[in-house]
């Protein structure tokens, strides 16, 4: 599976909750995560998609880490799997 189509599903679930899921470019930032996803009661959390298998870069680690110093949560997800289960921790699980 390709990391597109986790990602189109990302999309597509997050909608379906409320929520909006944006492509996440920072110019000048390498490896910032690949979704910004806002969520009903101002809800804030990133999302970094791979291929199935695959880890993020030495770049994304450290942006990820950045962003979690800062206290916001960081999803590293590389299935449709990992998709359902961040909707259950946005919708409240303890997924």
């Amino acid at each position: 599976m390709r990391e597109k189509v986790i990602e189109e599903y990302l999309r597509d679930r997050i909608k379906a909750i409320g929520g909006r899921a944006y492509k996440f470019v920072s110019p000048g930032n390498v490896g910032v995560p690949d979704r910004l996803i806002l969520l009903p009661g101002g809800k804030v959390v990133f999302a970094e998609l791979k291929a199935p298998g695959k880890k993020p870069t030495p770049n994304q680690t450290n942006q990820i880490k950045r962003i979690l110093n800062l206290g916001f949560d960081v999803h590293i997800i590389d299935s449709k799997y990992g998709v359902d289960k961040l909707i259950e921790v946005c919708r409240g699980g303890d997924a």
